[in-house]
């Protein structure tokens, strides 16, 4: 339809003109041979801009036209017998040069004679005319071209200079040049910048972009021009490196095509992943604005109101040059010097600090570069926006969409999420050496504990920067997300949290309507007292002070910040106008991020929104553990059980043990010790009782000589249900059960001293047996009288190594139970209470059982402290033993001998303690080693 209409309206042109020649008698004599050369150089030029309609339609109508007969003459064309040798061929214009015409008299005389008298009407369009302002002369033929032009000196300086280097080398050979116009050199210009590859003055060869080496202008050098063409050609080069990028990435875009593009897909093997591709689309709406730009000046050329010249080009796009310039190695540095086989988790980190990087080296120069932050802002925020979805999804609804496997944190897809092991084994945070590109794999729970970077100082690692100081947060929350969403019902949650997602924005969205309010903050109390007109330079020190009055309403005191955003406030005035649209976008015009503002930015305006997710999900799955799950109660009875808080239902179990041992009998029997467990504790906590059992194996035979490591084998055993024991782990029941040992072997002890009666001494010697209980000294004597002095002596000094034994392993019993599981046991439960996470909560246990495992000693640091008291234990338990075999059993010499030897123990002990409770380093050892001096001054 089109090109009828516009065969329809070269028709009638055409007959108008030819009516209005014959109507005033203004024909010349024809040329046949000029006529249909002219024909065809119009069909070739239509061919030559490819309007293939247009031509055609010229081609048939002409035709139609040239053998149509004219009025009533039968004969067709009409053509004149004349010579053809004259020629009334006019030059052509060199309007379109961008260079004024100036004519010489001589010349504006013969023109006006070879035209002669010329009667212009208002409708009439002359031919010629429209073809020379329309038609661009053919300076891309391979033959080389010169055309008229101005004889003035400074229109001819190629000429010159050649002239030049003739006269002054004889044997300077000028080479074929191809004159063009400096508008067509203007034109291909903004071609090649606009990403245009076929031309004819820039060449792209092997992926190169040069500059013909023939081509010249009449009013500069070769060299000079050369010069500056090779300048715009290393612009091209980043203009064709960057467009190539983009099509490479909207290739492998499972969306197709996007709005601009008319060309298929890319049929590729593995498709890039969204941080790239949200780096092309950043790439291609600034590339959608420099095209803009590019156009408009192109068609403020074509209206020829001013005169334009290359170099007011190249002043007026120098800006968008600089920022192609930075551009281009932000992209060589960030994608096009990465390793093709590099990880995808690799590539996005890598380009995000290098985005991120940039921003704040040059952000440290200042106003002078604030085009170039406000462009990389721009880019940073357009780029990171796959990063924050995938955090948003993982915070929000606890799943880890990264099938690209692009995140720092990955999923590990072997461990459900009911599993025990879920908290500790199921994502791993991946850091990567960007000196020696070799992996390392970080645990999650390992780097959220440290907050300092992993390995030597001079290995710079490759972690998204910005999400350093929230890594623990999101990590957090995405965890607890993943769990609680696990452990919620889904039919009562299912219609809430979908009408809560209706209503809830992305991260993403709050992080940039922050931003928006930010860059903002004082615009809405200076508009009623500035106006556009009044806000200007001089206003930048008023601006300030308002700033600085609304920041401090936010408990934000810097100086810089306010500065910097009375600037903005001047310079960015239209950022509201920016956002108001229906889709939130960030334009490069829209905010100019200054000296340090952007860390600050993301101070206040990202991490916020994710600490207040990581607060909500948290707190949350706190207190559904807490609340659903009975994690206090389990914690509670982890103490009951292990550490003997619940005294009478331990001492039940204990005592039926040590009795057997007492009495030789067996009590190594699995089932027996369950029965006793099970009677106990099914007395007063009849739940756990099910959850409970005890188990014994076989302790090492050079051990079972020492009366005190009979118990070793004994190992108690609670049974934790999910999610529990992700808290209560079966390695912390293996300290658990370190401590419950200890304990057995002091009660064991404590009890077998405590059991001991006086008339079993003299049962083996003929005397009558004592009464059961404890006598006082007098009654002693009495009994005793009759026996020889040295039998007195001997159950005299029996007595008092017995009280001795007896303060010792009471002082040490009080000590670990009062002193550091009771006290310690009171702060364990108050910074449960205050947990913010389960990660917290872990590490508060874990400590909890570390402080226990330390202050019992039963580090390996301290192993010769607990040596030391397993000594005195053992002595207990073998003068108990004796005790209960009869004084006949004994001899001086191991009374003793026992005696020497718990002497030495109690002395080592306290010089020990002592020692380390002055240095400091064991400050709760303190009430133990003056309870042992006690005992020692009383000895």
């Amino acid at each position: 339809m089109e090109g009828s209409e516009t065969s329809l309206g070269i028709w009638q042109d055409s007959y108008k003109n030819c009516i209005l020649s014959f109507r005033f008698h203004r024909f010349l004599d024809v040329n046949s041979h000029k006529v249909e050369k002219t024909i065809e150089g119009i069909y070739e030029k239509f061919i030559i801009h490819s309007d293939l309609s247009k031509a055609a339609s010229w081609k048939r109508l002409t035709e139609e036209f040239l053998n149509a007969s004219l009025l009533s003459i039968k004969e067709i064309k009409n053509w004149s017998e004349e010579s053809e040798d004259e020629d009334d061929q006019q030059p052509l214009s060199r309007e379109d040069s961008g260079i004024q015409v100036d004519r010489t008299p001589l010349e504006e005389q013969d023109q006006n004679r070879k035209l002669g008298p010329h009667i212009s009407w208002k409708d009439e369009i002359d031919g010629q005319s429209w073809l020379e302002q329309h038609v661009v002369h053919q300076y891309w033929t391979a033959r080389s071209s010169r055309f008229p032009h101005s004889l003035h000196l400074y229109s001819n300086l190629a000429a010159v200079w050649d002239q030049h280097l003739y006269s002054s080398d004889p044997l300077y050979v000028p080479d074929d040049r191809v004159f063009v116009t400096e508008t067509q050199v203007i034109r291909e210009t903004l071609w090649l910048l606009s990403g245009v590859k076929k031309l004819f003055i820039f060449q792209l060869i092997d992926g190169k972009v040069t500059v013909r080496n023939s081509v010249t202008v009449t009013h500069l050098t070769h060299s000079c021009l050369r010069s500056v063409l090779e300048q715009i050609a290393a612009y091209g080069q980043v203009v064709f490196r960057l467009q190539e990028f983009i099509d490479e990435v909207m290739g492998h875009s499972s969306e197709g095509m996007l709005p601009g593009n008319g060309s298929l897909p890319k049929k590729l093997t593995e498709a890039p992943f969204r941080t790239y591709q949200a780096f092309m689309w950043a790439l291609y709406k600034y590339f959608i604005s420099f095209k803009k730009e590019l156009t408009d000046i192109e068609k403020y050329i074509i209206n020829n109101d001013t005169t334009i010249t290359l170099a007011i080009v190249v002043d007026k796009l120098s800006p968008r040059l600089a920022q192609l310039k930075v551009l281009h190695k932000v992209f060589s540095t960030g994608v096009a010097e990465v390793p093709p086989d590099t990880r995808n988790v690799v590539r996005a980190s890598h380009l995000l600090n290098t985005l991120y990087k940039a921003i704040l080296e040059y952000d440290n120069v200042g106003e002078a570069s604030e085009q170039t932050v406000s462009l990389l802002f721009s880019l940073w925020v357009e780029t990171v926006r796959p990063y924050l979805q995938i955090v948003d999804e993982w915070i929000v609804h606890g799943h880890l969409c990264d099938g690209a496997r692009e995140f720092i944190i990955q999923r590990n897809k072997n461990v459900p999420v009911n599993h025990r092991d879920f908290w500790y084994a199921t994502y791993t945070l991946y850091s990567v050496s960007e000196k020696t590109e070799n992996e390392e794999k970080m645990s999650d729970n390992a780097s959220a504990s440290s907050g300092s970077d992993q390995g030597p100082s001079s290995r710079q690692h490759t972690m998204v920067s910005f999400l350093k100081p929230v890594l623990k947060q999101i990590i957090m929350a995405g965890k607890s997300m993943q769990l609680l969403k696990n452990l919620q019902c889904v039919e009562s949650t299912t219609c809430q949290d979908t009408a809560r997602d209706a209503e809830r924005k992305s991260l993403y969205t709050l992080f940039l309507e922050s931003v928006q309010s930010r860059l903002r903050h004082g615009e809405d109390s200076t508009t009623q007292v500035f106006t556009e007109q009044q806000a200007t330079k001089e206003n930048l020190i008023k601006m300030q002070s308002i700033a600085e009055r609304h920041l401090e309403l936010d408990d934000v005191h810097d100086p810089l910040l306010a500065i910097n955003f009375a600037r903005l406030y001047l310079e960015q005035s239209d950022f509201h106008e920016k956002f108001a649209g229906g889709d939130i976008c960030v334009d490069r015009s829209s905010e100019s991020v200054t000296c340090q503002t952007f860390e600050l930015t993301l101070r206040s305006c990202l991490y916020p929104h994710i600490d207040k997710q990581y607060l909500e999900c948290c707190g949350n799955l706190m207190r559904t553990l807490k609340k659903d799950y009975r994690l206090v109660e389990y914690l509670q009875a982890m103490r009951n059980f292990f550490l003997m808080e619940g005294g009478d239902t331990m001492y039940d179990f204990y005592t039926s043990i040590f009795d057997k041992i007492r009495e030789k009998e067996t009590w190594q029997n699995v089932s027996f010790l369950n029965v006793q467990l099970q009677e106990a504790v099914g007395q007063r906590y009849p739940e756990d009782s099910l959850r409970l059992s005890i188990s014994y194996e076989n302790v090492d035979t050079t051990k079972k000589k020492l009366p005190v490591h009979i118990l070793d084998g004994l190992t108690l055993s609670y049974k934790i249900p999910w999610p529990v024991d992700i808290v209560i782990s079966l390695e912390c029941q293996k300290i658990y059960n370190q401590v419950f040992l200890l304990l057995l072997q002091i009660k064991w002890a404590k009890y077998s001293l405590d059991v001991l009666l006086f008339g079993e001494l003299a049962s083996t010697a003929g005397k009558p047996q004592l009464r059961e209980g404890l006598l006082c000294e007098q009654d002693t004597t009495a009994r005793f009288a009759p026996q020889k002095e040295p039998v007195r002596q001997q159950i005299h000094r029996m007595f008092l190594l017995r009280v001795k034994l007896m303060h010792f392993v009471n002082s040490l019993h009080n000590y670990i139970m009062t002193r550091i599981l009771h006290s310690t046991g009171l702060e364990f439960q108050h910074q449960v209470e205050e947990a913010k996470d389960l990660d917290q909560l872990i590490k508060i246990h874990y400590r909890y059982l570390s402080t226990i495992h330390d202050r019992c000693l039963l580090r390996e640091k301290v192993s010769f402290v607990k040596e030391a008291i397993m000594k005195v234990l053992n002595l207990a338990l073998m003068f108990a033993d004796g005790w209960q075999a009869g004084l006949g059993t004994w001899q001086m010499e191991s009374i003793e001998k026992m005696e020497s030897d718990f002497k030495n123990c109690h002395m080592f002990l306290v010089t020990i303690l002592n020692k380390a409770v002055c240095r400091g380093s064991f400050p709760h050892l303190e009430s133990l080693a003056l309870s042992l001096m006690a005992g020692m001054e009383q000895s």
